[in-house]
């Protein structure tokens, strides 16, 4: 399942962590994960028009996540490792929401096939809120997906 993502991470890598996921800072040499993650139709199923992304694309993605760090302090798209193995997951973003701004972000996240209906989807967005009420201020957090899309509505 997935590449592992190497070695101990950096403590300011880590943004947050879980009983089983670490949310760390993506990284440049993280595009071959993506590109792996973004690969499967079944992942892109809702997300798209289930369009496979190409290789550039999510390189120019990449280098964007990589500068939120940034412009946003606190906020952020992050790699979420299985801490037990090293394994890429997928990730987890809390930024900023459209319009709205740093005290209403949004939620999000996108996982491999092989992580769905094992609990990692709601440990890592319950961990992301917690720190975004108790850390960053945030007044409300929200989420939204595809009607259809009944597993992440679950």
């Amino acid at each position: 399942m997935g590449e592992s993502t190497g070695g101990r991470m950096a403590d300011v890598d880590v943004f947050v962590e879980t009983d089983r996921l670490v949310l760390r800072r993506f990284r440049r040499d993280d595009l071959e994960l993506l590109v792996e993650l973004d690969s499967d139709p079944e992942v892109k199923r809702y997300i798209d028009d289930g369009a496979v992304a190409d290789r550039q694309d999510l390189a120019d993605t990449l280098a964007w996540w990589l500068g939120y760090y940034e412009r946003y302090g606190g906020y952020g798209f992050w790699a979420a490792v299985e801490k037990s193995s090293g394994v890429f997951l997928g990730w987890f973003h809390l930024r900023p929401g459209e319009g709205a701004g740093p005290l209403e972000p949004e939620l999000g996240y996108r996982l491999r096939r092989e992580a769905w209906s094992r609990g990692y989807a709601t440990e890592g967005s319950r961990a992301l809120i917690d720190k975004a009420f108790a850390e960053l201020g945030a007044e409300r957090v929200y989420a939204s997906t595809m009607v259809v899309n009944t597993a992440s509505r679950r």
